[in-house]
């Protein structure tokens, strides 16, 4: 597979040079020009992290409350369900309504209905209802609120920054996003254990404030164009538009490929088991070790920012994410095995970024908010949809066979899609043409200059 392509050669050099400069060691780091650049990206990047943590407190609250009460680890599984069908099923109609109104607005009432679920669980934990049937509904209602509002905030990069700056701010997003991942189930026990169930949804409820008031500094976001109407019409017409942006498809297909063929986090347990010989203890240590491995290559995006072939980069990292994966099958060392999900990690976040970057850039404003919610849709359906292809080949075969077979896969999908859709491998952002909802090229469009 292709390199990822640097602007100058002494970029990639640099990264290993003794000798480099301290502006140039910044480099490995995630790039902040984002942060200093703009007031309204840095008050949203603050907030949505700031609330990322309150939402996980909310999961493991959430699971420990079920099984407080239902002492089932199935009543604890049905919790995935709960969230991920609103999740599935209302992403798509959430980007239609984003391309339909304000999205700041959406925003705003979303989070505010955020808020109002927060307050909900709180309550029902001091009054001790001890409902399941309650946590399942408000579980749900969060999940449809968080489906309707994340294609409209995903909306903002784009027209609070210059083209040049979304990668870094997308990699800026990955490190709350991953820290939030860390930190959020470490408070949320702690906040557990010392103050109770309804102190983790209070403060759950209080971030929301934070995004609230991050959301209110902003202008209208209205989007460009006359706007669609909410509904299966305006779903098709955005499903139309990528049928015919041969680049946008692959994108898409290169995160289905990754996620659908490689994921294998449905083996952990088994393989905690079976293969590495522990138990509870080393399955937490295999789940984990993505997660670390995601905070650290966002942390370190900074190379990421001089990146312009971004495609070619995009299925490079694909294809490290297949090979890690396969690697891991093949190793009884747990040790090595954690180091490589470690690379798998770093390689999914580099993944993400490059993805988000050129779909955010290369859709017209009309058009983000579905095919943000499409890119929503792909990416809560991918893992889970992995997590049936890992399992269901491991009950015929084994967990290696399908840890391996699924990485092995996950590289031939990555070659097919270049071989097929050229496009993303071609993709240099130096030469993007001009938007139009149609999917050719057309007139420039302004660039929105940020307000604050």
């Amino acid at each position: 597979m292709p390199q990822p392509i640097y602007e100058h050669e002494s970029d990639a050099a640099s990264l290993t040079d003794p000798r480099q400069s301290p502006k140039k060691r910044r480099r490995l780091f995630a790039d902040v020009t984002p942060l200093r650049e703009s007031p309204e990206f840095r008050r949203l990047w603050a907030s949505q992290a700031c609330s990322a943590i309150g939402t996980q407190m909310t999961a493991v609250a959430l699971a420990v409350q079920l099984y407080q009460l239902t002492h089932s680890s199935f009543a604890v599984g049905a919790l995935g369900l709960a969230l991920a069908v609103p999740l599935l099923v209302v992403g798509l109609f959430g980007g239609t309504v984003a391309d339909s109104m304000d999205r700041r607005k959406i925003v705003l009432v979303t989070s505010s209905g955020l808020v109002v679920v927060a307050v909900v669980l709180a309550a029902q934990a001091v009054l001790d209802l001890r409902q399941v049937w309650l946590l399942y509904v408000l579980a749900a209602l969060q999940s449809t609120l968080f489906a309707i509002e994340l294609p409209a905030s995903s909306s903002f990069l784009a027209r609070l920054l210059p083209p040049e700056r979304i990668a870094a701010a997308t990699a800026l997003g990955q490190v709350s996003f991953q820290a939030s991942l860390t930190a959020g189930p470490l408070l949320a026990g702690l906040v557990i254990a010392t103050a109770g169930l309804e102190a983790a949804y209070a403060v759950d409820a209080v971030t929301f404030f934070a995004v609230l008031y991050a959301v209110l500094r902003l202008r209208a976001m209205r989007p460009e164009g006359a706007g669609v109407s909410p509904g299966l019409r305006a779903i098709t017409e955005g499903l139309r538009f990528v049928r015919h942006n041969p680049l946008l498809a692959a994108v898409f297909l290169v995160d289905l490929n990754a996620m659908v063929l490689g994921m294998p986090r449905a083996l952990f347990p088994a393989l905690a088991d079976t293969h590495f010989d522990g138990g509870a203890a080393v399955t937490g240590v295999l789940y984990a070790a993505p997660a670390v491995g995601g905070l650290l290559g966002a942390i370190f995006s900074g190379p990421l920012g001089h990146v312009h072939r971004q495609g070619r980069a995009m299925l490079f990292s694909v294809t490290v994410w297949g090979a890690a994966t396969a690697c891991f099958a093949l190793t009884a060392d747990l040790v090595l095995a954690v180091a490589i999900l470690v690379v798998a990690g770093a390689a999914d976040v580099v993944t993400a970024v490059f993805r988000a970057t050129i779909l955010q850039v290369n859709t017209p404003d009309e058009l983000r908010g579905r095919l943000n919610g499409l890119d929503f849709v792909v990416g809560e359906g991918g893992p889970r949809l992995g997590d049936v292809r890992a399992g269901s080949l491991a009950a015929i075969t084994s967990p290696v066979v399908s840890a391996l077979g699924g990485g092995l896969a996950c590289v031939a999908g990555a070659a097919l899609i270049a071989l097929f859709l050229p496009a993303v491998a071609r993709y240099d952002d130096r030469k993007r043409p001009p938007l139009v909802a149609g999917g050719g090229t057309g007139a420039p469009q302004p660039q929105q200059a940020a307000s604050g």
